[in-house]
């Protein structure tokens, strides 16, 4: 079967794209932990070879972040739920790590073993926001080499498995004591410097690479990125408007219970 854009494609996608970009908003994920199975599924019932569609999937939703982040940065700003002392010190470890690793790891990777990664570190943290455990009052960030660090180990997981780092730097930051709220939104403005490098890195790493889908570029579906792109970018602000108006137990609840869906349907994908 020949990948062909179709009427019945473009409204998936559109969908895809709708529902990603609300739920990036609405939790500070950069949409990439929703769209990498989805747009698997799409790939893989359209004919592409499973190891490449998983590795496309995760591509292109990274390059999707791009452009739904700064819809989700806007919005999350206005309400003035950024922390942008915690997004400059985090940022230079992202960006770098993202770069290396979409430059010359993820191009040696398995797409089964992208797929048991995202499957792994999805469930784990779901289940760390379940757990509800206490913080100690006293934790607090790190300093400024500490979070040099942490930001590389969000760019670098975040570059593997096409997501915008809220899986990690949620947690993380609720972890320190930052309230929930103040944690999704600069979770989302994370989302862009993540989505710039990893992009540029798997531009560099999928150059040489042969892909017969027409619109491929190297690991990038360039029609899809388009049009989910513009529909997310168009629902991000509402997703985060109702982050704000929700209770914060319930933002958790609905975080994990979505991270436990996808990490299922990753586990199906890696082990078949």
């Amino acid at each position: 079967m020949t990948l062909g854009f179709s009427w019945q494609l473009i409204i998936e996608l559109l969908a895809l794209g709708c529902f990603t970009g609300f739920l990036a908003g609405l939790l500070g994920i950069g949409g990439g932990m929703l769209m990498v199975p989805f747009m698997t599924f799409i790939l893989s019932h359209q004919g592409a070879d499973s190891a490449l569609s998983v590795k496309m999937a995760i591509a292109t939703s990274m390059a999707t972040i791009m452009f739904t982040s700064l819809s989700s940065i806007s919005a999350h700003h206005k309400r003035g739920a950024i922390r942008w002392d915690l997004v400059r010190t985090l940022a230079p470890g992202i960006t770098v790590m993202a770069l290396l690793t979409g430059a010359f790891i993820y191009p040696l990777v398995k797409g089964a073993a992208l797929a048991l990664l995202f499957a792994i570190f999805v469930a784990f943290s779901a289940t760390q926001m379940l757990r509800n455990k206490k913080t100690e009052a006293s934790r607090q960030m790190p300093g400024t080499g500490g979070r040099l660090v942490a930001g590389g180990v969000i760019g670098a997981v975040s570059g593997l498995v096409g997501a915008g780092g809220g899986f990690i730097s949620v947690p993380f930051m609720t972890g320190c004591n930052i309230p929930m709220h103040n944690a999704v939104a600069t979770s989302a403005a994370l989302g862009f410097p993540i989505a710039v490098a990893s992009t540029l890195g798997n531009v560099i790493g999928g150059w040489s690479v042969d892909n017969p889908i027409p619109g491929g570029f190297g690991y990038l579906w360039l029609p899809a990125l388009a049009v989910i792109a513009t529909a997310s970018v168009a629902l991000a602000p509402l997703g985060a408007r109702a982050a704000h108006a929700m209770n914060v137990q319930t933002l958790k609840h609905v975080f994990a219970f979505m991270l436990y869906l996808l990490a299922a349907y990753m586990l199906t994908k890696a082990l078949s």
